[in-house]
């Protein structure tokens, strides 16, 4: 096949592309924002008719949280409007489309497992957007697969994980939220779940995937400097309210595996042996 992946150079993107030599039976058209402007529909549909692709898998995505409150046009952009070209691009062809999405699509206020039939109820721009992304996208492909994720980390980019590593070096103490309860994703873990979903072939509709456990932010925390052998910054348990973002955080943003686990037969990594895989690779680093 023919496989169109967007946002090349993130943090799922770059661990996709790490694993490509694997299925070298395909032919991957790895895109950033340089190769093909995801919100240029013209440009979109001349790439994939040119490249007679048969698949996209969309990483690309506006992922700051905060920022996304004061950018809702760039957000919207990007999240919900470059989701509806690729998939009547690939529609028309009658491909298929793997698309990214998030936790925030949940208001957070449940306390058990949020299951992929549950009502969303996002309460930030950013969960509003990759909603309206997740509507846009069954609605011009039908061979479309939306995969909500959440916590995602890996050695690439920003994100909590390398942060909390820096930080531990260079401060004495640190101030973390526990009252935010979720499961990190290894973003290596995700990109061999999708690929492990391209072989077996598209199942439509929604599903959940991050790490198996539940954790706060707090206790990741202290796990990450345990794993990474940082003991001389102390770590203390603050509430979200001590420290005021302007999006909201789900609260409670566990999602119910099931369904993957069932439609797929993939075995789900627990947080920690995964986390201490991305730190060796991140100690590994130049």
């Amino acid at each position: 096949m023919n496989i169109l992946v967007t946002g090349c150079n993130g943090q799922l993107g770059s661990e996709i592309r790490l694993l490509e030599s694997s299925y070298s039976q395909h032919c991957f058209f790895n895109t950033d924002i340089e190769e093909l402007d995801i919100t240029d529909q013209m440009a979109v549909d001349a790439f994939v008719a040119k490249n007679q692709i048969d698949g996209i898998v969309n990483c690309a995505a506006f992922t700051a949280v905060d920022k996304a409150e004061s950018n809702k046009e760039l957000c919207t952009a990007l999240n919900t409007v470059a989701p509806a070209y690729l998939a009547s691009a690939i529609g028309r062809r009658g491909g298929w489309l793997i698309h990214i999405s998030t936790d925030y699509v949940f208001d957070g206020t449940a306390h058990t497992p949020y299951q992929e039939d549950a009502t969303p109820s996002p309460d930030s721009v950013y969960g509003s957007t990759k909603l309206a992304g997740e509507l846009a996208v069954s609605k011009f492909c039908q061979r479309s697969l939306v995969l909500r994720t959440a916590w995602l980390y890996s050695p690439f980019g920003n994100n909590f994980v390398k942060t909390m590593i820096r930080l531990g070096k260079e401060r004495d103490e640190l101030g973390v939220v526990f009252d935010q309860i979720g499961t990190p994703t290894y973003a290596h873990d995700l990109a061999t779940t999708i690929l492990h979903i391209v072989e077996i072939g598209i199942k439509p509709g929604v599903y959940h995937y991050s790490n198996e456990g539940v954790i706060s932010w707090y206790d990741f925390t202290k796990a990450i400097h345990r794993i990474a052998g940082i003991d001389t910054c102390k770590v203390k348990p603050i509430h979200t309210i001590d420290y005021p973002t302007p999006a909201h955080r789900p609260p409670y943003s566990v999602l119910d595996k099931s369904k993957i686990k069932e439609v797929y037969g993939i075995d789900v990594p627990y947080w920690e042996e995964s986390l201490r895989d991305c730190i060796d690779r991140i100690k590994k680093e130049p």
